[in-house]
């Protein structure tokens, strides 16, 4: 039967009062409704999240099938995914009832493809299961997704096709990137106080909102501002300093998403939910692609002194480092973070200043990048460090209207 021919009250366990509240919440065919969320048909036909879930893997269903018979048996596909990875639900996995179920999205595990790049411990501390459960579901979240396996670097290539690049329309700067800042990589920026660490991020935020033809990625953002240096004015001063038509900033600022981080846990915590707005950003058709922390080390700097603590420090620095690659490989996005830098008074000739954070934040960010001020109010952008990029400089200028070449 295709799936036009149903009738809403044909859903297993909806009845007239059920129907008649969808129909007047919009969702008047089961197709609408296999589109839908379980939290949108909470929200609007006010429908338990299980029930809408029921309903809507039945009515996924009944498409599938729509498709695959008008596919006949062709090799269009039919063989491949009857139910795509990420239209599964967390109560899908074996042995994974309600009650698990809300205790994961409770501690931020969202999706299948969250629960597959997890760690046993991590999902076992959130879920308040045994580790050897947590291992299992895992293990079968990795086979639904496909991830964990090994591929040829063909595969790899093919795959790093998808990785976009989002340019400062610095040329200079951009060429020394190889066209921009990747998705899919953590950029750290480092250097003093007043080099230019903040305008960039600032200006970052604005241009990954622009349409790809313009150098952006047509994103929203998320940005973590652990020393207060958020400044709504600049960015409105940004947008005007594009001299695009009809740029409206209050637009703009509504695609940035801004939290401020009192304490290192709280840091980590905001890193750890923001799952659930990626998702929201999603579904509203302007996706997350700018995860922003501004700085990364200041406060856990401040609540770790000494070397006694320095174990510690550096353990949820690396926690918290992953976490965030971890939100840029789900959402093809760009993770970029700023970092305090110490002089080594050891170093008696040459620049001795270094970043803080040590190997751990060295050897989780993809990119770094050292920044300094030069004659003439210059800024110097240096990548020191690139896995496929040879090592180069860069000059900038900061000016009202954002970044410019020199």
């Amino acid at each position: 039967m295709a799936a036009e021919a149903y009738q809403l009250e044909d859903i297993p366990g909806v009845g007239p009062t059920t129907a008649e509240k969808l129909r007047e919440a919009g969702y008047e065919t089961v197709e609408k409704i296999a589109q839908s969320t379980a939290s949108e048909l909470y929200e609007l036909a006010e429908i338990g999240e299980a029930t809408a879930r029921k309903m809507i893997k039945w009515c996924v269903s009944q498409t599938t099938d729509d498709t695959e018979t008008d596919a006949g048996s062709s090799d269009a596909g039919a063989d491949n995914v009857p139910m795509n990875a990420k239209r599964l639900e967390i109560e899908d996995i074996p042995g994974v009832g309600p009650a698990i179920a809300e205790k994961l999205r409770d501690g931020g595990f969202l999706t299948i493809e969250g629960i597959a790049t997890a760690t046993s411990s991590t999902l076992s501390e959130a879920a308040e299961i045994g580790e050897s459960t947590a291992k299992k579901m895992i293990k079968w979240c990795r086979e639904q997704a496909d991830i964990g396996g090994f591929k040829t670097g063909t595969e790899v290539f093919e795959a790093r096709l998808l990785i976009k690049k989002l340019r400062t329309l610095v040329p200079e700067v951009d060429e020394l990137l190889g066209g921009g800042f990747e998705t899919q990589a953590i950029t750290e920026l480092y250097g003093e106080f007043g080099s230019g660490k903040s305008q960039i991020v600032h200006q970052l935020a604005v241009n990954v909102q622009l349409p790809e033809e313009l150098g952006g990625l047509n994103g929203s953002v998320i940005y973590v501002d652990t020393e207060n240096t958020f400044r709504p004015e600049r960015i409105e001063q940004m947008v005007k300093g594009l001299e695009i038509e009809d740029a409206d900033p209050q637009e703009f600022l509504r695609n940035i998403h801004v939290a401020r981080a009192q304490t290192s846990d709280h840091q980590m915590l905001l890193i750890e939910n923001t799952h659930e707005l990626a998702e929201e950003l999603k579904k509203q058709g302007k996706p997350v692609k700018l995860i922003i922390v501004d700085s990364l080390t200041g406060l856990f700097r401040s609540e770790y002194a000494g070397r006694g603590t320095l174990a510690e420090r550096q353990q949820k620095l690396n926690r918290h480092m992953h976490d965030i690659f971890k939100l840029c490989d789900e959402y093809n996005a760009i993770g970029l973070v700023t970092n305090q830098v110490m002089s080594n008074p050891a170093v008696f000739f040459g620049d001795p200043t270094k970043p803080i954070g040590g190997n751990i934040v060295g050897h989780t960010a993809t990119f770094r990048i050292y920044l300094r001020k030069s004659k003439g109010g210059k800024r110097i952008f240096r990548l020191v460090d690139s896995p496929n990029l040879p090592d180069g400089e860069a000059t900038f200028l900061v000016e009202e209207g954002g970044l410019r070449a020199c």
